[in-house]
């Protein structure tokens, strides 16, 4: 994406751009932060540390310069927020998924309305200053899927999220990767920040917020990642999410 950021602007903008479903916007930087946000649909944000999915009333914050890419998962309306680093203190120091709330999700609709603003003491000027504080007490959320550098770990990651509902225990990975189970659980804790077990759980239910997006039923969901039933899957996701599968988009 090609964006252009005037000088004398505020430091902070807002564009709007809607995609269909399965769009993909390829790798790329910015020269500011990001907020990337889903009115609608399902985004999936990669970056060489990370994967996240970005359901509606949640967003990504992406330090500028780091490279990523975007996946569209429903009919996306994505609103992205674009803020210079020095712009005020407290933002996110890291890339991490943020609750947004009716608030902040009214100002980053207003934000891209307004575009690029140049006198800070207007309506929109003042928007895009209430916008800013209210990002630096969103509160981060766990829809973050951490990826590692090691080629043989990233082998394992890449086959769990493309086979959900794959049962192969870290035992068995060890001995594919010629390790002992020890080396692996340790090159795996060293490369994620957590065990396989944490994290082959945190990509099914990432995955199934995916799924859930495209309209597919519940009990579906829950087979396709991992899951004997269908209550089983809503008491973990509700655990990690606060609500069922069946409400969570609602």
């Amino acid at each position: 994406m090609d964006l252009h950021f005037d000088p004398m602007a505020m430091p902070v903008s807002g564009v709007a751009i809607d995609f269909p479903s399965g769009h993909v916007i390829a790798p790329h930087t910015h020269a500011r932060s990001q907020l990337v946000y889903a009115v609608e649909g399902v985004l999936v944000v990669e970056t060489p540390e990370g994967h996240w999915v970005v359901p509606p009333n949640r967003g990504v914050w992406l330090r500028a310069g780091v490279a990523h890419s975007v996946r569209m998962r429903g009919q996306a309306r994505m609103r992205s927020v674009f803020v210079d680093a020095d712009a005020a203190p407290g933002l996110p120091m890291r890339d991490c998924v943020i609750d947004v709330s009716p608030l902040l999700r009214e100002l980053i609709l207003a934000a891209t309305e307004a575009g690029q603003v140049r006198d800070a003491d207007t309506r929109d000027g003042r928007v895009l200053r209430l916008l800013l504080d209210e990002l630096r007490v969103s509160p981060m959320l766990p829809l973050h899927l951490p990826w590692p550098d090691d080629p043989r770990i990233r082998r394992v990651c890449t086959d769990v999220v493309n086979q959900p509902a794959d049962e192969t225990t870290a035992a068995t990975w060890a001995v594919r990767l010629a390790m002992s189970p020890k080396t692996f659980h340790r090159q795996f804790l060293r490369g994620t920040g957590i065990t396989f077990g944490r994290w082959r759980q945190q990509a099914r239910l990432l995955g199934s917020l995916e799924a859930l997006a495209e309209g597919l039923p519940v009990l579906r969901v829950a087979i396709e990642h991992g899951y004997d039933s269908q209550s089983a899957f809503a008491a973990v996701f509700k655990r990690q999410f606060g609500v069922s599968p069946s409400a969570f988009y609602r």
